[in-house]
């Protein structure tokens, strides 16, 4: 497979860049990803020799997970998208540029796919002309923001990190300069609020807790641009505050 220089620009041409090599996708060839493929990305025992392909469609160039226990995490930051792709899988490409993420034994590999196709934006909020508010965007307190920002802030930094990488809520805390009972409240503070908006997770069975809701928590703010990578600067600044304090 030829490596192609750096393209001029994204708009009018489709490719792989992986670890800074450019390789072009041509629409009537299908390009693999894997061990022994057009992308070789490593010798690596634990990955398929054939893991994805990438293919165009009648137009649109679409992703195909072809193993059979590997899956890949694909995120859009600038759509604030993100999704898993299991095995036998597939999905379009819409977003322009796309990183994929994948593990195969103790290592973890990542490709961007930049693809030509009718693009999926951002959607801005509408100017309320009057009327009742929708339910399901939430209003919070600094603090609240702080501590979704905190939780999410590998994930902002990295597109397409995973659910492994959110801190233990002490972890978390510690980050911040918080006593752990404060970071508690807060993050039980913001659970109730987002359960009364209807998002799942929150709680688990009988208005219990749910174990996992600060990954829930993290995907759904993520996702909702409720936090963006903007927010990061906010983190050291309190930990600078209360560090002085």
């Amino acid at each position: 497979m030829t490596v192609a220089p750096e393209p001029a620009s994204d708009d009018d041409r489709s490719y792989v860049d992986y670890c800074g090599e450019f390789f072009p996708l041509t629409a009537g060839q299908r390009f693999f990803i894997g061990r022994e493929a057009d992308l070789s990305v490593d010798d690596n025992p634990y990955l398929h020799r054939r893991f994805l392909v990438l293919h165009n469609e009648n137009g649109l160039w679409w992703l195909t997970n072809l193993g059979t226990h590997l899956s890949a995490s694909v995120s859009a930051g600038d759509v604030g998208f993100s999704a898993t792709l299991g095995p036998g899988a597939r999905m379009p490409l819409v977003f322009g540029r796309t990183t994929v993420v994948f593990t195969a034994g103790p290592t973890t590999y990542e490709v961007d796919v930049v693809a030509s196709a009718p693009q999926v934006r951002s959607v801005t909020r509408p100017q309320v002309a009057g009327g009742r508010t929708t339910q399901g965007v939430p209003t919070l307190t600094e603090s609240q923001k702080l501590l979704i920002v905190v939780l999410a802030e590998e994930i902002l930094r990295r597109e397409g990190t995973g659910a492994s990488a959110i801190p233990s809520s002490a972890q978390a805390a510690a980050r911040l300069g918080w006593p752990i009972t404060k970071f508690n409240r807060k993050l039980d503070n913001v659970c109730d609020k987002l359960d009364q908006l209807g998002v799942s997770g929150m709680r688990g069975g009988g208005g219990r807790l749910a174990t996992n809701r600060r990954t829930k928590l993290v995907e759904y703010a993520v996702a909702s641009r409720i936090v963006t990578r903007a927010d990061l600067p906010l983190i050291d600044d309190e930990a600078a505050r209360n560090t002085a304090g």
